[in-house]
């Protein structure tokens, strides 16, 4: 259980990656420019990926875990020159027993709900900080933490040329919740690095690491990776399409050899 607390959390701050808040035609330039801000976690635009996760190798039967996140991301204008951005995630899990070669429980997860604060009007360094919240929203006890929890969230990146690189940040306490489950200390940082190709087409790495400040033993889960995107229509529906694959070259004993991660993300710009 205590493994799949910390796999569970890491999911579900995955940094959604949102779109940008310029339009998009026919023409290369805007083709690119839409392809880059859609790697921006505070872009100022509506967008709602829909991320699947998969793990390997869970436990001694090496079980698989499949995670849903769906992650609509809805900014808001604060006056002129601040952007409030709000991304929440929404976790549906098939999580294994781990205890045994069958038996399999699927439901709803622990929501999470960030709150970035970003100037309107960034310079060569764009960043964003706010709460982040981890609601206890899970159907099934093995499908969350049972606690309610609170935290700071920070991102940072640049995107000189053709490159968008940064770093998303945050830890959540447990604040609230059932008393008879453990409490709830993990960081998680996950840095991006894309480098976007003609057409649309970008290479991508964006491993997720997490450390659970409260395990005993064997603390951090650690990935290496990366994976090919492109951007594209669904009629005239721009669309983020991206498959990445993950090995963790750190990990609890428990935990997950490697993963895969399939996203598409519905843009909606202005």
């Amino acid at each position: 259980m205590r493994q799949m607390r910390r796999c569970g959390m890491a999911t579900l701050v995955t940094l959604g990656i949102v779109g940008g808040g310029r339009s998009v035609g026919a023409q290369q330039p805007d083709q690119a420019a839409l392809a880059k801000a859609a790697q921006n976690p505070v872009a100022n635009m509506i967008s709602v990926p829909f991320q699947n996760n998969t793990a390997f190798g869970w436990g001694e039967f090496d079980r698989t875990q499949n995670v849903l996140n769906i992650q609509p991301v809805v900014p808001f204008q604060l006056g002129g020159s601040v952007n409030l951005i709000t991304r929440t995630i929404v976790p549906v899990i098939s999580q294994p027993d781990l205890g045994s070669a069958s038996g399999t429980t699927f439901g709803l997860g622990d929501i999470n709900a960030t709150l970035f604060l970003s100037p309107a009007k960034p310079g060569k360094l764009i960043w964003g900080v706010g709460p982040a919240l981890s609601l206890n929203t899970a159907t099934d006890d093995v499908l969350g933490s049972g606690k309610w929890g609170v935290g700071p969230s920070v991102v940072l990146l640049t995107m000189p040329g053709s490159w968008v690189i940064g770093v998303l940040a945050n830890n959540i306490w447990s604040v609230a919740g059932d008393e008879n489950r453990a409490a709830v200390n993990q960081m998680l940082i996950q840095y991006f690095v894309n480098y976007n190709l003609p057409n649309g087409w970008y290479v991508t790495s964006a491993p997720i690491n997490t450390v659970n400040w409260k395990a005993a033993s064997d603390k951090a889960t650690i990935p290496l990776g990366g994976g090919v995107g492109k951007l594209f229509r669904l009629g005239r529906l721009p669309v983020n399409g991206s498959a990445q694959a993950y090995v963790n070259i750190v990990k609890p004993d428990l935990g997950p050899d490697w993963s895969m991660r399939v996203q598409l993300q519905l843009l909606f710009p202005k």
